[in-house]
């Protein structure tokens, strides 16, 4: 008895030993590991880094970053201040909110700071991008991207986007079961961009096809820079050559098209304006632009859309508002084709034949739906922040940001904490940026709204995912009226991109059919 007795006890002691060896291991690399940004400090700076937690050796604290979402920064902001030090995604990070220090950042281009995307984000969407450009090849490439995103390219798409939305609504109206929101969201985002946006050639089935290899691309867009077997990276690289392989056939054929015409369509636009610089694109450039167009739009526009529908479901009173502003326009029927009229009862449309009735001019006269969409984007912005890089060491609220660590300045942060509207931020309230816009100005131009950047890197983008989310808006509340498919509203995810954790299920239902079922003249 006594010999296994001791045997037990010297197995156990052993292995409290190796647990204690273990621990303290641990404990004197996290030592180190802080000890060693302590001391990337410039020295040449009296001012101290920010407060902060570097996390765990390699990892940082991105494990904790991905599984608390919103909440971690919204913890350390509370914890150490608008100006806080982290590691992420295998950089060091300073975290940055408050529309001041964001104003810093953002005109600090060129600078104070450059654009920095992870280094997974910057090895998946390439080197070829406006992302990732710097200095005069950015101020190029932006140039070229304007064109594709001005007012005349504008009006040539509104006309095709309403089509689109006219409908998916009707065909959520269509469904016989609940609709998951943001998957309808984002594959319908996608059929926008590569057919209308790009001009891509797509029947159902490879759109569909395409869809969810982006979807996997910008799922491992921001992913732990190790290129093994089964890592995100690896899924992501995997994925864009998937796209790139899609993509080359019909590069090919815009390079061969002639375009005496104004050209239709995104990749029309850059080949004809570069040419007319006095450039020719690789294929290989025009790849990373299209994917790159495809990612400004795919994500963000879905996260945009979904929540603008669950706010409006939210808020009743806003689409009690939005009809009578329709109706004070002369906007407020929905096309004249009777639900059923364009479908086949599964939940496929084809065009109904009715031509659109909105145009840019025609949005413009909606100021109330305008406000909507930019309280949506307030509340609710698709993306934290950005990412920029320190080209030289400056001061930024008592402390020092060194250089060549990473800055990310928080968007959701600075609106959440803004201090200049006259209602509470957290609230849902269009009227801030009503009839005399002071307010939605004044937050501008003070850098406390923000959805789409600001400086010399704004998003060229903006006016076409407003429209966009303008034109959902009109086709929503003069078609449907939608419910939850659930018992209670989802909570939302907020990294990378925001969105309810179910997707959002509801249902949606044909104002038409209501109105005949409860003897109402719409």
């Amino acid at each position: 008895m006594f010999p296994c007795g001791l045997s037990c006890l010297s197995v156990l002691g052993a292995a409290g030993t190796a647990l204690l060896c273990a621990g303290l291991l641990l404990s004197l690399a996290q030592h180190l590991w802080t000890l060693r940004w302590m001391l990337s400090r410039d020295r040449a700076s009296a001012l101290p880094l920010p407060k902060g937690s570097m996390g765990w050796p390699f990892f940082g604290e991105t494990l904790h970053w991905l599984v608390q979402g919103s909440r971690f920064h919204s913890s350390r902001r509370e914890r150490y201040g608008t100006v806080f030090k982290t590691h992420l995604l295998g950089r060091p990070v300073i975290r940055v909110s408050g529309a001041e220090n964001v104003r810093t950042i953002l005109l600090g281009e060129h600078r104070l700071v450059r654009s920095q995307w992870p280094q997974s984000a910057h090895i998946l969407l390439g080197s070829h991008t406006l992302l990732g450009a710097v200095g005069e090849p950015h101020r190029q490439r932006r140039k070229v991207l304007a064109r594709v995103f001005s007012r005349a390219a504008l009006e040539r798409y509104v006309p095709r986007l309403q089509g689109a939305l006219r409908r998916e609504v009707r065909s959520w109206c269509a469904a016989r079961r609940p609709v998951a929101v943001y998957d309808a969201a984002k594959a319908l985002t996608f059929r926008m961009a590569a057919r209308i946006l790009l001009g891509l050639r797509l029947d159902e089935a490879q759109c569909a096809e395409l869809s969810r290899t982006f979807e996997q691309f910008v799922e491992n867009l921001f992913s732990l820079p190790l290129d093994v077997p089964f890592s995100g990276l690896r899924k992501g690289i995997r994925a864009r050559d998937q796209l790139h392989r899609h993509l080359e056939e019909a590069i090919a054929e815009k390079l061969h098209e002639d375009m005496a015409g104004e050209p239709g369509d995104a990749l029309a636009m850059i080949i004809h304006s570069t040419r007319e610089l006095g450039h020719e694109l690789s294929v290989q450039e025009l790849k990373e632009s299209a994917v790159e167009l495809l990612f400004a739009a795919f994500f963000t526009t879905a996260s945009a859309s979904t929540s603008l529908v669950l706010l409006l479901l939210q808020h009743p009173a806003a689409i009690t508002k939005i009809r009578q502003e329709l109706e004070a326009q002369g906007l407020g029927r929905a096309c004249s084709c009777g639900p059923g009229a364009a479908g086949d009862g599964a939940g496929h449309w084809s065009d109904c034949g009715c031509a659109p009735d909105l145009s840019l001019a025609a949005l413009g006269g909606l100021p109330y739906v305008d406000c909507v969409v930019k309280e949506v984007l307030r509340l609710l912005p698709p993306v934290s922040g950005g990412y920029r890089t320190a080209l030289r060491t400056f001061e930024l609220d008592g402390y020092q940001i060194p250089k060549g660590w990473s800055v990310m300045y928080s968007i959701r942060d600075t609106h959440e904490t803004a201090a200049v509207y006259s209602s509470p931020p957290e609230g849902f309230d269009p009227e801030r940026f009503g009839a005399s816009g002071e307010e939605a100005r004044g937050a501008s131009g003070r850098f406390h709204y923000i959805p789409f950047g600001g400086g010399a890197r704004s998003c060229l983008g903006q006016e076409l995912a407003q429209a966009v989310l303008q034109l959902l808006a009109v086709e929503l509340v003069r078609t449907a009226r939608w419910e939850l498919a659930t018992p209670a509203f989802p909570a939302m995810q907020t990294v990378p991109i925001v969105h309810p954790v179910d997707g959002l299920r509801l249902f949606f239902h044909p104002l038409a059919h209501s109105a005949a079922r409860d003897g109402l003249c719409l």
